[in-house]
C-alpha cells in the first residue's frame, strides 16, 4: 500500500489527492472537448471544473461526516469536526460529492442561461472515468473502500491484503479489491458514452445513461462492500443508487418520449 507517494519538501503527496487531482484534470480536458465540439466557449470549461471539485469535496466531506455521525458506533458530531477529520484526504462519500456538484452546477448554468441537460451531457463521459481514476488512489491508499473477505471462497484468487493500507485489513485476511472493480466498470461505462455521444437523438441522453449505468453498477458492487445496512437490507449508498436508476430511467423515457411527438424537441 502507498497511502503516501512521495514528499515535495514538507508537504507530502497522498495517492488518493493525487489520482483525483489526475481525474479533474482528464475530465476538464474532456468536457473542454466536448464544449468545442458543441460549439459552447471552452472559457466555461475551467470554471464548471473547479465548482465541481470545490463542490464535490465539500459534499463528499459534508456526507461522510453524517455516515460517522449516524453509523460511526457512538461517534460525536464534534469530534468529527476536528481538524485531522475535516482536513484529511481520506474520508470522503462519493454521492455526497455528486449531489453537491450537481445542485451548484444547476445554479450555475441558470446564472449563466446555459442548457443543465446539455451541460451535464458534455460533462458525463469524463466524470465517470474520473470517478475510476480517483478509485486507483482508493486502492494505492487502502483506505476502506475494499470489500469482503475472501478467504476460503472460489473468489479467493481474486482477494487482495490491504493489511498496509490506512484502514488495514488483519493480517492474512484476503478482500474483493473493489476500487479495482469499480475501476473497470468505470472505464467500460466512460468508453459507452463516450461512443454514444455523438449519435445521440436528444439532449439529456448521455446524462440519463450515465445515472443509470453508475448507479447500477455501484448498487451491485455495495453487495460485496463493507457499509453499514440502513433500511431493507441495502446501504445508504444503494438506496441512493436506485434512485439515481429510477431516475435516470424518467429522465430517458420523458425526454424520448417528448423527441418522438416532436423532432424538432431538443431541449
Amino acid at each position: 500500500m502507498y497511502p503516501k507517494l512521495f514528499e515535495i519538501g514538507p508537504v507530502p503527496v497522498y495517492s488518493y489527492g493525487l489520482m483525483l487531482g489526475i481525474g479533474f484534470l482528464i475530465a476538464n480536458a474532456l468536457f473542454t472537448k466536448e464544449l468545442k465540439r458543441n460549439k459552447f466557449d471552452e472559457g466555461i470549461g475551467p470554471t464548471v471544473t473547479f465548482i465541481a471539485l470545490i463542490a464535490g469535496l465539500l459534499g463528499s466531506k459534508f456526507f461522510y461526516i453524517l455516515e460517522e455521525w449516524n453509523f460511526g458506533n457512538g461517534v460525536s458530531f464534534s469530534a468529527l469536526l476536528k481538524p485531522d477529520i475535516l482536513f484529511s484526504p481520506s474520508g470522503l462519500t462519493f454521492y455526497g460529492g455528486l449531489i453537491c456538484a450537481i445542485i451548484c452546477l444547476i445554479v450555475y448554468c441558470k446564472i449563466k442561461k446555459i442548457p443543465v441537460l446539455k451541460l451535464f451531457d458534455m460533462i458525463a463521459p469524463g466524470a465517470v472515468l474520473a470517478y475510476g481514476i480517483a478509485r486507483i488512489g482508493c486502492h494505492l491508499s487502502g483506505d476502506g473502500d475494499y470489500g469482503i473477505a475472501v478467504n476460503g471462497t472460489m473468489w479467493e484468487f481474486l482477494g487482495y491484503s490491504y493489511v498496509n493500507g490506512t484502514v488495514p485489513t488483519a493480517p492474512g485476511e484476503l478482500v474483493h479489491p473493489t476500487p479495482l472493480y469499480e475501476l473497470t466498470v468505470a472505464v467500460l461505462i466512460f468508453l459507452f458514452l463516450w461512443n454514444i455521444r455523438t449519435k445521440i437523438k436528444f439532449t439529456g441522453e448521455v446524462f440519463a445513461f450515465y445515472l443509470i449505468l453508475t448507479g447500477l453498477s455501484r448498487l451491485l458492487v455495495e453487495f460485496i462492500r463493507l457499509n453499514p445496512l440502513v433500511v431493507f437490507g441495502l446501504s445508504q449508498a444503494q438506496l441512493i443508487s436506485i434512485g439515481m436508476i429510477i431516475f435516470g430511467i424518467i429522465l430517458f423515457v420523458i425526454k424520448r418520449n417528448n423527441q418522438v411527438l416532436n423532432p424538432d424537441y431538443n431541449n
